[in-house]
């Protein structure tokens, strides 16, 4: 058997200024996240989206050269047109520019529902999980009675108590609404409070608030993060039911929810003033829903690669 030694081997293929260039980059968290989510072309479709429907809420009124609570009962239900591009409503008030002024509020409640439901869910479940003991129980036998209520009752009673409008209606969606981020957080805090940097926090005499929202609750970004993406929607199609019941936005003000509870009424004869609030409705909770799906993705560390 022939003698093997080293002068009869030669590396081919790599060369030592070259050796980092073969070497996958490091890249954080949120780098591998973002490069995951770009790979959705559905996410990204969906977030091109909702840049569209939000950028129209902010400039689509200005756009059309009639305002949004300007009467004109000589042009009464007229569809659309060349001058009226989504028609008129039941007092001539132009359809176009109050869709995206009924966006502003749809969407304004659902984003700052959701951000209040976050902060309390958040600090909630923190505090509960980390604790556990007699203090978790007591806290989440709370939470339970109040998943208990039927958010429609608390509805009606607000509505009762206090004049029907934005104000009461965040009110009344928040009060229960966020239980459900509460429940999810402290699940996750009880996973982690054992974990290596919980245990050198403490043992530097970091307090516990400290350890909660330093440590613990920034490590649960990612799932609040896909939580947001749909809750917003639920706040949105909520705001849009109880709008159309009567008990949400009232007169003059308007939302996607009471234009549909308009356009209802006369759907027969003039179907576009139900179609065009309603289309909108469809397409902005779709979008959340569907980039929920792709951050969730995204975010997960036990897909990365």
């Amino acid at each position: 058997m022939a003698e093997l030694n080293k002068d009869m081997f030669e590396i081919i293929g790599c060369d030592n200024q070259d050796s980092d260039s073969i070497v996958r980059p490091n890249i954080t968290y949120w780098q591998d996240a973002w490069r995951r989510l770009k790979q959705n072309k559905v996410a990204i479709f969906s977030m091109v989206l909702l840049g569209i429907i939000i950028t129209m809420c902010i400039i689509g009124p200005y756009i059309t050269k009639h305002p949004y609570f300007e009467q004109n009962m000589d042009k009464v239900n007229f569809k659309p047109d060349s001058e009226y591009w989504f028609g008129t409503d039941n007092l001539g008030r132009d359809l176009f520019s109050r869709l995206w002024i009924g966006g502003r509020v749809s969407i304004a409640i659902g984003i700052v529902g959701t951000i209040i439901e976050i902060i309390v869910g958040c600090i909630y479940g923190g505090i509960s999980g980390y604790f556990g003991g007699k203090v978790d129980t007591i806290m989440m036998r709370i939470v339970e009675v109040l998943i208990s209520i039927p958010y429609m009752i608390v509805v009606i009673v607000i509505s009762v108590v206090l004049k029907p409008g934005i104000g009461s209606l965040l009110i009344a969606l928040c009060i229960t609404g966020w239980t459900g981020m509460a429940r999810m957080v402290r699940g996750q805090v009880m996973q982690l409070k054992q974990s290596e940097y919980v245990l050198a926090a403490q043992a530097l005499g970091a307090s516990s608030s400290r350890i909660i929202l330093r440590h613990l609750i920034p490590n649960t970004i990612g799932i609040i993060i896909v939580y947001m993406t749909f809750d917003i929607p639920g706040f949105i199609f909520a705001e849009a039911f109880l709008s159309f019941i009567g008990l949400g936005i009232q007169p003059p003000e308007t939302s996607w929810g009471a234009m549909c509870s308009f356009g209802q009424a006369v759907m027969d004869f003039y179907p576009h003033e139900l179609i065009f609030p309603a289309l909108a409705i469809c397409l902005t909770m779709l979008a959340f829903n569907l980039l929920g799906d792709g951050l969730r993705d995204a975010l997960d560390p036990k897909l990365r690669q």
